[in-house]
């Protein structure tokens, strides 16, 4: 069985694992291992911070975040992320969308892309959400894919100042 759950302490070495592995290929560097081992629980209670506008800086939006997870609720492996962010700034209106997601290096190219932001997709419903911005970078084939797959409308590309590549920037209607 596959879920989006919010992250939860039954999942921590498998999160772990996948932090390691975005970490190889030089992502999710902001996050400190070691220190997350140490204390999960302070680290779970930091995701659960972004979810309120008032605990965030104002050059931040409300964030809540799902892991994608195989298997079931006690126990599990951690397949990726999904960040859905309640509003847009400029700044996310412009390249980061409403929709944040990646799936674990060791588990890509099996279909987890697509699941993933068709779960999500439902979350985003449950918010009250009609319509979502999704965007990857121009070079993702995978990406886009993905969410062409999950209905995705191609509306620009946008070029980010200090960037090779640009962004491209699709709506999907939560409507249909």
């Amino acid at each position: 069985m596959i879920f989006l759950i919010e992250p939860a302490p039954q999942y921590k070495e498998s999160f772990l694992e996948g932090l390691y592995e975005f970490q190889g290929e030089g992502r999710m560097l902001n996050y400190d291992p070691q220190r997350i081992q140490k204390d999960f629980n302070t680290f779970l209670r930091h995701i659960q911070i972004y979810k309120d506008r008032n605990k965030i800086s104002p050059n931040l939006v409300p964030t809540t975040e799902y892991w994608l997870i195989e298997g079931d609720e006690h126990s599990g492996i951690y397949l990726g992320t999904f960040s859905l962010r309640h509003e847009l700034n400029d700044m996310f209106m412009r390249f980061g969308g409403h929709i944040g997601y990646q799936v674990r290096p060791s588990q890509r190219l099996r279909g987890y892309g697509k699941e993933l932001l068709r779960l999500g997709l439902q979350k985003a419903r449950q918010f009250g959400f009609t319509r979502v911005l999704v965007t990857c970078d121009e070079n993702n084939i995978s990406s886009q894919k993905v969410i062409e797959y999950n209905g995705g409308q191609f509306e620009s590309s946008v070029y980010i100042e200090g960037s090779s590549v640009q962004k491209l920037r699709y709506w999907i209607d939560l409507r249909l």
